[in-house]
């Protein structure tokens, strides 16, 4: 039996359970039906997967009233006891690893080799903050000579997590390990086009001994049951992943109750090659940071900057590497691009191609539609274009690449950062001081020179301009799950203004 035929099989046991009773909301620890339901269809072969409940206000209103009344003793418990519970969830993630590789590779296109590892990178997330939750809370002292101050921290309360369809699973535990960690409770609403893996994450942390109440998972659309969630008067924060036009409607909504949002949205990210570099490792890093993953990643490195003096050899050799790249099924440890979400992405994405020709690119690979089930379309590369074009502008979020040519410094740098997104950058130069007076100016949160994207855990994540609110990682995820508190002791009888006396 093949590799793909084993992987189908295992598939099939593990979709059973989904096809024959669908996947209910999980509310205080008990599954809930929804009063009407939708269905979720593989990108694969566009055929059924199951139904799933379809959340409204009415079941937003009950998760927050359960993580409100949870929040009280969750947020009471020792740092110790969070950090056991948290490990025990990443070990059950470790088991289960291989089911949650192939569910979601179903439920979203992506190739199993990447999946494979973003399900041990959800129990990585877990381990890291649930070393972290012992010391959550604590401050710092900050004497005067009149007062001794002492902060602390505590947890702001039930915050709502919305996480995308792109990487659900290790997005979700991105975001809820340090909100758990921290001390808050959790309403989590997934994308609507991959339910999968959040049901089994949420069953997974229950089965750990998360009391009730504490993770709460409401699926539905962004319109009915995310709009609630984002209202909801309970609900003291929001973490959002996804594009950067719901993300300002999210602030919109959560205006009036005064909530704290914490945004990683959109990104045009440049990958900037001078005829310094070390062209067969950037050659490499550059093509694995845009069709890795289907392209449909917010770091991905869409815009490739290339010096004009070695474009022609560069994008030959890109060419011809971008043409042999594997597409196929995502259960094939062999492919390396599956089929795009959905038909509106899809035909998105295959929008921009003609977007591309229109404006004058010069299409120098894919770009077509692969059979005529599910949606397959070719990697895609664009080169001779110019910094003003859409398809230099506008984020595709697919396997799709923009290759522009500059002269110097100083035009790489104005091209690279005349887009409204600033998540990251990617420089590639073996002059340390040019890499360094590049990186200072360049308008995003993150850059790694010489380097495709290596998550580093410790390291604040995000972006500036359109693609983020906050950071994430180490105590920059703390920061947004928990308030800060000071004390002041006053030190002795120091003297005092005196009114009315």
């Amino acid at each position: 039996m093949s590799k793909l035929a084993e992987h189908i099989k295992k598939l099939d046991g593990h979709l059973k359970r989904f096809r024959e009773g669908g996947i209910a909301n999980l509310i205080d620890g008990k599954d809930v039906r929804s009063a009407s339901s939708f269905e979720t269809r593989s990108p694969v072969d566009e055929s059924l997967i199951c139904d799933v409940s379809k959340g409204n206000a009415g079941d937003i209103d009950l998760a927050a009233k359960a993580a409100k009344a949870a929040f009280p003793a969750w947020a009471a418990m020792s740092g110790e006891a969070r950090k056991k519970i948290l490990h025990k969830i990443a070990d059950l993630i470790v088991e289960r690893a291989e089911e949650i590789a192939l569910c979601e590779c179903w439920d979203t296109g992506q190739a199993y080799r990447f999946m494979a590892k973003a399900a041990l990178r959800g129990a990585e997330n877990f381990r890291y903050f649930a070393d972290l939750a012992p010391s959550a809370r604590d401050g710092q002292s900050l004497p005067t000579a009149q007062h001794m101050n002492v902060t602390s921290r505590s947890p702001i309360g039930p915050v709502g997590i919305i996480t995308p369809w792109n990487t659900p699973f290790m997005l979700s535990t991105w975001k809820i390990a340090p909100a758990l960690a921290a001390g808050c409770t959790v309403v989590h609403k997934p994308a609507e086009f991959s339910p999968l893996t959040a049901r089994i994450l949420a069953e997974i942390a229950h089965q750990a001994g998360l009391p009730a109440g504490v993770w709460n998972l409401v699926n539905g659309m962004g319109e009915d049951a995310g709009k609630a969630l984002t209202e909801h008067r309970d609900i003291k924060a929001i973490a959002f992943v996804g594009e950067s036009r719901t993300g300002s409607m999210i602030m919109k909504q959560g205006a009036d109750t005064l909530k704290r949002v914490h945004f990683e949205l959109g990104g045009k990210n440049p990958v900037v090659v001078f005829d310094d570099a070390d062209l067969d490792r950037t050659l490499d890093a550059a093509i694995f940071m845009i069709y890795s993953l289907n392209g449909e990643r917010c770091t991905s490195s869409s815009r490739l900057l290339i010096q004009e003096n070695i474009a022609d050899e560069f994008e030959t050799k890109l060419t011809a590497r971008v043409n042999n790249i594997k597409v196929g099924h995502p259960l094939d440890p062999a492919t390396e691009i599956g089929p795009l979400i959905h038909k509106v992405h899809f035909d998105k994405v295959v929008d921009y191609v003609e977007i591309g020709k229109k404006d004058g690119a010069k299409l120098a690979a894919g770009g077509e539609r692969i059979g005529d089930q599910g949606w397959f379309v070719q990697p895609t590369l664009f080169t001779h274009a110019t910094p003003k074009m859409r398809i230099s502008q506008e984020e595709v979020f697919g396997p799709f690449l923009t290759s522009i040519r500059f002269k110097d410094e100083e035009e790489a740098l104005a091209i690279a950062n005349d887009v409204e997104y600033g998540l990251t950058g990617y420089v590639w130069t073996n002059d340390l001081t040019r890499a360094l007076r590049f990186s200072n100016a360049l308008e995003a949160g993150m850059i790694w020179v010489n380097s495709e994207n290596v998550r580093h855990l410790p390291t604040p994540f995000g972006g500036v301009k359109n693609s983020g609110i906050g950071r994430d990682g180490a105590d920059w995820s703390f920061e947004f799950y928990m308030e800060q508190k000071n004390v002041a002791f006053a030190l002795g009888q120091h003297k005092m203004q005196r009114l009315g006396a």
